[in-house]
């Protein structure tokens, strides 16, 4: 098309030219005294015509002349650029490859680089960016290496050429790395330190708050371990089994972490609802309530939701979550001021009741009704129990308690039977 169209204004100008020059008697008299020239005027405008286009080739001419020396510096620059390139390509692919100090030296060399083309008076655009990222490389192979005087020195020069004017990813980039190595060193707190001075932002990242959970937990920081973990888990950066395995450790290493009551009691207002409904978390504060001489009501006010979703069967607890949180009520029964209130002797039953199969809950029925001093119902309970009980601990307490109970009523027979079965189970 477009060759049609440069025909169609080819034949128009030969058209209009043959219009105009054909039939054309103008001339133009030149006087040069003593002389007199008479030009045709289709001469005088093909000489001009001439006149025009070698004018014109002269000056692309001369302008090619004098660009000889530029074209040249920004091929001298080119090949530079692309020799810089090609280095950072070979740094990079070595550091992913396991060649570290070929790594190393590669990004050296562009360093080198930059350096020689910014001192023949070359100004890269990119230039600081360039510079801290190959910094950036040269760090991580050193600290891959286990240098870390060389790799605090390619630090502190890539995080000067990050601030000079790279972009600011570059910027976080260079933190984030900086953070990594400081995990790596065991050094928490200057990776707090680094990942705080992120800014809130680029802090909420995955990666950031990936690192800043490993760091929090290695520094002890509990609490604020657990407010990432929960950050995480909002954002769906981990798994709901992995974020709720995370969720529960951190809540009972809040626990554990208490050595007063008081104290307990605010580490378990500083959980989430979900986490205190969680069956190994509540059974392991109110553990360690009861450990530290705490109100025993209180322990079952914890257990209270984890006891409704046990009977209820709304989650699914194992066998060893659910031995737990009946070894729990059963201490907190056995304390002094701990007896089972009306309501939880209610909880009890009606559980008992509507799983009169589950041993587990025929133990705990049976204890209840020994501390209440129902005998003959408690003997009942234990020895309805005792068959189906898997855990050796339980039959062990079962066989005590049978023990106990026949004591109580003066056979020592049975009771001497009893001691002896407890003693090999």
């Amino acid at each position: 098309m477009r060759i049609a169209l440069w025909l169609l204004a080819l034949f128009a100008v030969a058209v209009a030219a043959a219009l105009f020059a054909g039939n054309n008697p103008g001339s133009i008299t030149v006087f040069w005294p003593p002389y007199r020239v008479d030009l045709s005027l289709n001469l005088v405008l093909v000489l001009l015509l001439l006149f025009f286009l070698v004018l014109h080739m002269a000056w692309r001419a001369l302008s090619a002349l004098f660009a000889i020396p530029r074209e040249a510096r920004l091929w001298r620059l080119r090949q530079r650029e692309r020799g810089m390139q090609l280095a950072l390509l070979d740094a990079f692919s070595n550091l992913v490859a396991g060649r570290f100090v070929r790594a190393k030296r590669a990004a050296e060399s562009v360093l080198v680089q930059v350096r020689s083309i910014e001192s023949a008076g070359d100004k890269l655009g990119y230039g600081p960016r360039i510079q801290a990222v190959s910094h950036l490389l040269a760090a991580e192979a050193a600290h891959s290496l286990q240098d870390r005087p060389g790799r605090e020195q390619h630090l502190r020069a890539a995080i000067d050429h990050a601030s000079a004017g790279a972009a600011p990813e570059t910027r976080e980039g260079v933190q984030l790395c900086a953070a990594r190595w400081a995990l790596d060193d065991r050094d928490a707190n200057l990776a707090l330190q680094l990942l705080d001075d992120l800014g809130q932002g680029p802090g909420r990242r995955t990666l950031a708050l990936r690192m800043r959970l490993k760091a929090a937990r290695m520094a002890k920081r509990t609490v604020a371990a657990l407010e990432t973990a929960r950050l995480l888990a909002k954002h769906r950066a981990l798994s709901q089994v992995a974020a709720e395995g995370v969720l529960r450790g951190l809540a009972i290493e809040l626990v554990h972490g208490a050595h007063d009551p008081a104290q307990l009691q605010k580490a378990w207002e500083q959980l989430d609802i979900g986490e205190q409904a969680m069956a190994d978390v509540a059974t392991e504060a109110a553990e360690r309530l009861l450990e530290l001489g705490g109100d025993p009501a209180l322990s079952r006010q914890w257990l209270l939701p984890a006891w409704e979703h046990m009977v209820a069967r709304q989650t699914t607890l194992t066998a060893l979550q659910r031995v737990h949180l009946v070894r729990t009520l059963e201490r907190g029964f056995a304390s002094v001021a701990g007896a089972p209130d009306a309501g939880w002797l209610a909880r009890i039953e009606s559980a008992q009741l509507q799983n009169p199969g589950d041993p587990v809950l025929q133990y705990l029925a049976g204890v209840t009704c020994m501390r209440l001093q129902l005998w003959g119902k408690a003997n009942q309970l234990l020895t309805q129990a005792l068959s189906r009980l898997q855990d050796p601990s339980l039959r062990r307490d079962t066989w005590r308690l049978l023990a106990e109970l026949a004591e109580q009523s003066g056979d020592q027979l049975a009771a001497t039977q009893a001691w002896r079965n407890a003693a090999q189970t």
